[in-house]
């Protein structure tokens, strides 16, 4: 998994003062790492959030949620959702989300908007994505400066997984203009997991972890596998017809409907008035996910008419069931893209705003295990704040790599570094167990980076002896055990009796479980003249190269064996 950084000259290690930017299509947020501990910082308004939106009204730039607020009064000279369009050529964007803002234009084959952006000037002034990137990034570091009460230098910021080289060489730049070292850009999902692995609670483990990422305009899902420490992402799904402007959209068109039945007029028809409405709308659906009623009341919707109504989450999960049916399809085509299954995911993470709504983490418990934590405000009470995440993990990364020479952290970070070869099936032993039976035990699971080490502890029969130890490949396979058909009873004039219907009722579903297959042997060791109840220690080195080196010996004995297998 290739990471990128910036270029530009910064300042000394020594001097750094570095922060995790997540720099999101609909929201941004920014943190700061204090004892170890990432904190997600306000801005001057008192937003953790912050709506990545600018607007000029006189000369003046607002941004965040006053700049969020102009939409309605001032939609031209308002730019919005406008991240996704850094490092594209017009012709490759979509501008949907755009159309209640300043428009994207073409410029010469570049993406820009024009708006009134200076006091002394009645015309309007082309602003390119970038120069726009830039000056949000800049109000961005600003409010980080002076929160912290001293000027920050360097920052890792998240990028979605699929922003190519082309993008990321653009936030590059926007960033440095901004006055800004971009220490490194780390994916969405690797800082989620990042911000869940750091805590001091948290065991580093090997483990497969699907984090959707549902935000205000988009969805990405990816499944990772984190393999000591160590983060490969397996597949991605990345879409934009299921995210969190649906679900107002969806609460727009039941409001404008109830409108339309007292006072015979669409609210929609009208450019204000559809502002009005998704901006109402988009505050009754933060309610409905912190309780189970909202308000939703604007004054003047439309024709001089003032509007107030109600709703109850029962009746918004009714209307918005496509949607949330969709983020459930997401997910479960990422893990069939991994080439898993859903016993395969040992933890979901939930970021994103949108990750806040109920009935979206209720959903992803029914499919999944119950075993499998759903890390989610509504089924996990050690949830992290799903909007939060990204931006913690990147302000850890920023502290762990701080204080090294730019030099090296471009070196350890270089694609040829980063893109390193994996086991692509998982190594265990066979052994007979304490009572005589084979045991298959995973020791390095699939899609470990390598170079790796993994050491396992083997219980011996109790009576001790020699002790033969059989190292090979394995993978898993579902079982699917279907129940026994039960036999209808009939009753005594020969017609079923009622209660047949009540038996099918509560036939029992098919049993799936997650088993190991064996596959290849590597190799064979046996460890001769092991003591009554003993264990033998098993260790497998796999190299950068994918040679294998395995020893045995006896947990507090002497000496052991030790085999080499070449390279592949």
């Amino acid at each position: 998994m290739a990471e990128s950084r910036g270029v530009r000259p910064g300042p000394e290690p020594a001097d750094r003062v570095a922060i995790g930017i997540t720099f999101g299509n609909s929201n941004s947020s920014i943190a700061y790492t204090v004892d170890d501990k990432a904190e997600v910082i306000a801005n001057e308004d008192g937003d953790r959030q912050i709506p990545t939106v600018l607007s000029y009204v006189d000369g003046d730039e607002y941004y965040g949620h006053q700049a969020k607020a102009f939409l309605v009064r001032n939609p031209t000279n308002t730019i919005a959702y406008f991240r996704d369009f850094l490092g594209k050529e017009f012709k490759a964007i979509d501008p949907t989300h755009c159309h209640a803002a300043a428009h994207p234009q073409d410029s010469a084959g570049a993406v820009s908007f024009s708006v009134k952006d200076k006091s002394n000037e009645g015309e309007a002034s082309p602003v390119s994505v970038s120069d726009a990137s830039t000056r949000y990034l800049c109000r961005l570091v600003n409010s980080a400066s002076e929160y912290l009460g001293k000027k920050v230098t360097s920052a890792v910021i998240t990028v979605p997984t699929d922003f190519n080289n082309k993008q990321r060489e653009a936030l590059i730049k926007a960033a440095n203009d901004a006055d800004v070292e971009v220490l490194q850009l780390i994916s969405d999902p690797v800082a989620a997991v990042l911000a869940y692995d750091a805590r001091p609670e948290a065991l580093v483990e090997d483990k497969i972890v699907v984090v959707a990422d549902l935000g205000g305009t988009r969805s990405d899902v990816a499944v990772v596998a984190s393999r000591g420490g160590m983060y490969t992402i397996l597949a991605t799904v990345h879409d934009y017809e299921f995210a969190g402007v649906h679900l107002d959209g969806a609460l727009m068109d039941h409001f404008a409907k109830e409108f339309i039945k007292k006072h015979s007029t669409d609210p929609r028809s009208n450019p204000k008035s559809l502002a009005k409405l998704r901006q109402e709308a988009e505050s009754a659906k933060k309610a409905l996910s912190l309780g189970t009623n909202a308000q939703f009341s604007v004054e003047s919707l439309a024709d001089g008419y003032d509007f107030s109504s109600t709703i109850n989450r029962i009746r918004y999960e009714m209307i918005g069931r496509k949607i949330f049916e969709g983020f459930n399809r997401l997910v479960e085509g990422a893990v069939k893209k991994a080439e898993l299954d859903i016993l395969d995911v040992d933890e979901v993470i939930m970021c994103g705003g949108t990750s806040h709504t109920p009935r979206v983490a209720s959903n992803f418990r029914a499919i999944f295990p119950q075993s499998t934590p759903i890390l989610a405000p509504a089924t996990s009470t050690t949830a992290i704040n799903p909007s939060e995440l990204q931006a913690r993990g990147a302000a850890l990364q920023a502290s762990l790599i701080q204080e090294y020479e730019a030099s090296d952290i471009e070196q350890s970070t270089h694609p040829a570094v980063t893109t390193v070869n994996h086991i692509s099936n998982a190594i265990g032993v066979v052994a007979v167990g304490p009572d005589g039976e084979d045991v298959f035990k995973p020791v390095m699971q699939a899609e470990t980076a390598v170079p790796a080490r993994r050491i396992v502890h083997l219980a011996c029969p109790k009576e001790g002896g020699d002790f033969l130890i059989k190292v090979v490949e394995g993978g898993t396979h579902i079982k699917v055990t279907k129940p026994e058909p039960k036999a209808k009873e009939s009753s005594a004039n020969g017609k079923d009796d009622d209660s047949d219907f009540d038996d099918s009722e509560e036939e029992e579903e098919e049993k799936r479980e997650k088993v190991w297959k064996i596959g290849k042997q590597l190799a064979e060791a046996a460890v001769k003249g092991v003591k009554k109840g003993g264990k033998v220690e098993v260790t497998i080195n796999v190299a950068g190269d994918l040679a294998v080196t395995i020893t045995a010996r006896e947990v507090g004995g002497k000496g052991g064996v030790r085999g080499n297998l070449a390279a592949p």
